[in-house]
């Protein structure tokens, strides 16, 4: 049945191992429970809840209009359909460092598995546009150690992510990352950073697990993951990769729909089958659950009568 099949304390250690390992995790973004669903299946090392897609989800830009109940609510819906950990996206911590505190705790208790904070103002804007504004590092120091000081799960992974590279440049950016590592931030996620030259020189940097968002249509370039490995970063995300090739495809089959007037051959050709979506929600294993739960009956002593059970299964 499709519900995670380890405990949230299990895949916190699963992501603290892999940041570990030396190799590069490779996490997509998820917008549904379904979407991760997949990328377990195809194999990825973990799932991404971007705060970027579930605004777009919701038909909001991604300018920290979405509230800790909304983000909570889908990273706890997402995390318990995947056996993956979750790493999903905190904004600003949703106000002060109080906020920041409050936050941790209502993500562990949803199952996740660790989550960023970033150092922007509020409103926040989304890290590849420009206009952002930064707060100052004591400002995000104490967010970070609100945040560290709150966690009950020592293995629940708490991120500083950086906005700086675009507003104060890369040096300020590396002196502020070193200043939440020792604030207490478990890993550090440089946004925006601009090639992989910028990449090298944040690692040779930093010593904690660093993360790197590879992003379309951004301001970073799109490097393989077997570069990045070679750099030393030890997670890329791909957060709005899977709702763009989504909303790409839905939008061309509801134009083709509404021209035509009906389901052509060639639309229904590039749907996903009945078949194949029953098999990612695993319909199978409700339906002998469902049986199996059904299919009793009481001994005959608990029946009226006593009637002798002539259904009663063998076993």
């Amino acid at each position: 049945m499709r519900h995670a099949a380890t405990t949230p304390n299990e895949r916190r250690r699963a992501l603290r191992g892999g940041l570990a390992s030396g190799q590069l995790l490779r996490v997509p973004g998820a917008f549904s429970p379904l979407t991760a669903v997949l990328i377990e299946e195809l194999g990825f090392d973990g799932v991404y809840v971007s705060g970027a897609a579930l605004s777009a989800d919701l038909a909001l830009p991604d300018i920290g209009l979405t509230t800790l109940t909304e983000v909570a609510d889908r990273g706890g819906r997402i995390a318990r359909s995947t056996g993956l950990p979750a790493l999903i996206d905190a904004d600003t911590g949703f106000g002060e460092p109080l906020n920041a505190a409050r936050t941790v705790q209502t993500l562990e208790d949803a199952g996740l598995a660790g989550c960023h904070l970033e150092d922007q103002v509020n409103p926040k804007r989304c890290g590849h546009l420009d206009g952002k504004a930064v707060t100052g590092t004591g400002e995000m120091v104490r967010r970070i150690r609100a945040a560290v000081r709150a966690r009950r799960d020592p293995d629940f992974v708490i991120c500083a992510r950086t906005d700086a590279r675009a507003v104060e440049g890369l040096d300020a950016a590396i002196e502020r990352a070193r200043a939440y590592v020792d604030a207490g931030a478990d890993m550090v996620f440089p946004e925006a950073l601009r090639d992989a030259a910028e990449f090298e020189a944040f690692r040779k940097a930093v010593d904690v697990p660093l993360l790197a968002n590879m992003t379309e249509f951004g301001k970073s370039e799109l490097l393989t993951a077997e570069r990045l490995e070679s750099i030393g970063m030890n997670m890329a995300v791909y957060p709005v990769t899977a709702l763009r090739l989504a909303m790409g495809a839905v939008e061309a089959g509801l134009a083709e729909l509404r021209d035509a007037g009906v389901q052509t051959p060639g639309l229904v050709g590039r749907m996903q089958t009945r078949s194949r979506l029953y098999e990612l929600l695993d319909y199978d294993s409700y339906t002998a659950f469902d049986t199996d739960v059904h299919d009793f009956a009481p001994p005959a002593a608990d029946r009226p009568g006593g009637a002798p059970n002539t259904t009663e299964r063998k076993g």
